[in-house]
C-alpha cells in the first residue's frame, strides 16, 4: 500500500516565475508572444525641443520591458529642462541630456538596455549612428526637427522598412503621427468576445442540424426539466425549420420578419414550468436579431481582399493566408468558423457536445485553409497556428495604411473638417482639431515667436487657411507658449504614443491610422488620416 501511494504522488506544482509575476497584467493583454516581441525590439529616439514628450514615451516602454533603446540628443541640460522633465535634476545641469535621461530611465527596469549619443569628443553624428547600429525596430522623433535630419530618417525608414513616429508637444496641444512602411495588417485585433460569436444558424452543417433535431424532434412532449434546458442554438434551429416550412423555404430576413420570428420563439416558452422560468427560451428570443443573419464579409476583410500587395508583400505569410481565406469564402460563401460557443442554459453534457460540434467544424475549416496555404507558392513553411489564428479572427482583421497619402491630403481634410464645423452646432458634433495640427506642423522645423509668423507658415501648408477664426485662435495660443512643452501634456501624449508603439511591435490590437491630435484645453483627441 505504501508503494502505491508513493507512486501516485502528484508532481510538484511550480508557481509563476518572477518574470511572470512582474509582467502579470501586461501578459494578460498581449500574452507571451507579444511580450517576446516587445523584449526583442530596438528603438531609436531622436530627441529635440524641450525633450520631455519622448522621455515620457520611453518611460512607458521601459516599464513593460522594451528590449533596447537609444537616445540621440545633442542638447545640454539647462535650467529650463528641470521644470518640465522629471527625469532630470540639479546634478544634470551642464551635462548631456541624452546621457542624463538614459541613466535615470534605466533605473526603472534593470532588464532593459539603453544607450545614448552623441558621445563627447566623438564624430558619431546621426548618419554614422544609423549606419553602424543594428536595424532599429522603430524610430521615434520629436519636433522641431531640421528638414535635413528628417530626410535622413526618411531614407533609413524606406531602406529598412522601419516605422517612423513623429511627436510634437507644445503648451496644451500635441499630435503624433505614425508612418508605417506600406500596408500594415493586424490579425490579432482582440475584438470583444461577444462580437466573435458566429453560430451560423442560417447555414448549419449536417452535424449541427442532426444535434438540434435530436433535441427538438418532439420538443412539445419533453419533460419540464429537459424542455427548460434545451440550448438556445437548438431552439432557434428548430423554429427556423418550422419557419421555412411555412414560408416556401425562405429564412426571416427583414426586421419585420425577424420580429415575427422572435414572437414565434417566445410563444414556445412554457409559462407553467414547475421548475420556474425557462431562461433558455429567453436567451433564444434575445439572440434572434444578432444571430439570424446570412454570412458576409466585414468591411475590414473586404479591404484586405481588395488590396493588391506588391512583390515583397505578397511573399509574406499574411497575404498567402488571406488569399486562402478568400478562396474558402468563394467556395463556401462563408468564412471559416471561429468555433466559439457562448455560455447558455443547458445540461452540462449537452453543452459540451455542442461545443465539440463547433470546435470540430472550426478545426475542419482551418485544416482546409491550411491545405490551400501549403499548396500555394511560399506557403510550405507557414505554421498551422498562424493559419488557425487568422481563421479565428478573419472577420476582424484590419489593414492599416492601405493607401499612400496624396499631395493634397491635408488640404482636402482641412476643407472637409471646416465644412463639418459649420454644421457642428446643429449636429452636436465636436469641433475639428485639424487647426491644432496645422499650427503645430507650422513649427515642425523651427518654433516661431509670433502668431503672424505661424499663420504665414500655416498658409504655406493650406492656402488661405489663416482666414479661419479657429486657426488664428490656435496659432495665437501656440505662439504664447513659445514652443515650450508642459509636462502634463507631454506625459499624457507620451503614454498614448507608447501605447501605439506597443500595438505595432506586438502586432496586436488596432493602431491609429495615422495622426492623433490632442487638445489639452478641452481634453479631447481626434484621429485623422493626413
Amino acid at each position: 500500500m505504501t508503494e502505491i501511494v508513493a507512486s501516485q504522488t502528484p508532481p510538484i506544482l511550480h508557481g509563476p516565475s518572477e518574470k511572470e509575476r512582474k509582467y502579470d497584467r501586461q501578459l494578460r493583454l498581449w500574452a507571451a508572444s507579444g511580450q517576446a516581441a516587445l523584449e526583442s525590439a530596438n528603438i531609436l529616439v531622436l530627441n529635440s525641443g524641450s525633450g520631455t514628450v519622448l522621455v515620457e514615451t520611453l518611460k512607458n516602454l521601459i516599464l513593460p520591458g522594451i528590449g533596447r533603446f537609444t537616445i540621440y540628443d545633442e542638447a545640454v541640460v539647462e535650467e529650463a529642462d528641470l521644470g518640465v522633465n522629471f527625469f532630470l535634476d540639479d546634478a544634470c545641469l551642464g551635462k548631456s541630456r541624452a546621457k542624463s535621461c538614459t541613466e535615470l530611465l534605466l533605473e526603472l527596469n534593470p532588464e532593459v538596455e539603453g544607450e545614448w549619443y552623441p558621445k563627447p569628443d566623438s564624430k558619431d553624428d546621426l548618419p554614422k549612428l544609423l549606419e553602424s547600429s543594428p536595424t532599429y525596430t522603430m524610430i521615434v522623433y520629436s519636433h522641431p526637427v531640421k528638414p535635413e535630419v528628417l530626410e535622413i530618417l526618411d531614407g533609413y525608414a524606406q531602406q529598412h522598412k522601419t516605422p517612423l513616429v513623429a511627436v510634437h508637444s507644445a503648451g496644451f496641444y500635441s499630435f503624433f503621427r505614425v508612418r508605417l512602411p506600406g500596408a500594415f495588417p493586424i490579425v490579432d485585433t482582440h475584438p470583444d468576445e461577444t462580437a466573435t460569436t458566429d453560430l451560423r444558424l442560417l447555414v448549419p452543417w449536417p452535424e449541427l442540424t442532426e444535434f438540434a433535431d435530436g433535441l427538438t424532434a418532439d420538443i412539445d412532449a419533453l419533460e419540464a426539466h429537459e424542455h427548460g434546458h434545451v440550448p438556445y442554438v437548438a431552439i432557434l434551429l428548430h423554429y427556423l425549420k418550422l419557419w421555412r416550412e411555412a414560408h416556401d423555404g425562405a429564412n426571416p430576413s427583414t426586421y419585420k420578419e425577424k420580429t415575427a420570428f422572435r414572437q414565434t420563439v417566445s410563444e414556445g416558452t412554457r409559462r407553467d414550468n414547475p421548475e420556474g422560468g425557462e431562461e433558455n427560451f429567453e436567451e433564444a428570443v434575445a439572440a434572434v436579431l444578432r444571430n439570424i443573419d446570412q454570412p458576409s464579409v466585414p468591411s475590414g476583410l473586404r479591404e484586405v481582399f481588395a488590396y493588391e500587395p506588391n512583390g515583397h508583400e505578397a511573399k509574406s505569410g499574411f497575404w498567402i493566408i488571406a488569399s486562402a481565406i478568400e478562396k474558402f469564402y468563394e467556395k463556401h460563401k462563408c468564412l471559416p468558423l471561429p468555433g466559439r460557443v457562448p455560455d447558455m442554459k443547458a445540461q452540462s453534457k449537452v453543452y459540451i457536445q455542442l461545443q465539440s460540434i463547433y470546435k470540430s467544424k472550426a478545426r475542419k475549416d482551418a485544416a482546409e485553409v491550411l491545405a490551400t496555404v501549403q499548396a500555394s507558392p511560399g506557403g510550405e513553411g507557414i505554421d498551422a497556428a498562424e493559419v488557425e489564428l487568422f481563421c479565428k479572427n478573419a472577420a476582424f482583421v484590419k489593414l492599416i495604411n492601405a493607401t499612400e497619402p496624396g499631395e493634397n491630403r491635408l488640404a482636402k481634410v482641412f476643407e472637409t473638417e471646416m465644412a463639418n464645423d459649420e454644421n457642428a452646432e446643429i449636429t452636436m458634433a465636436p469641433l475639428s482639431l485639424v487647426p491644432i495640427y496645422m499650427a503645430l506642423q507650422a513649427t515642425a522645423h523651427a518654433p516661431e515667436s509670433s502668431a503672424e509668423a505661424l499663420l504665414a507658415k500655416v498658409d504655406e501648408l493650406v492656402p488661405n487657411a489663416s482666414n479661419e477664426e479657429r486657426v488664428r485662435m490656435v496659432s495665437g495660443e501656440l505662439a504664447r507658449t513659445g514652443g515650450y512643452e508642459l509636462h502634463n501634456t507631454s506625459a499624457l501624449t507620451g503614454g498614448m504614443v507608447a501605447q501605439e508603439i506597443i500595438k505595432i511591435i506586438t502586432k496586436q490590437y488596432v493602431p491609429i491610422d495615422n495622426t492623433c491630435i490632442f487638445d489639452g484645453i478641452t481634453s479631447r483627441c481626434q484621429i485623422l488620416c493626413l
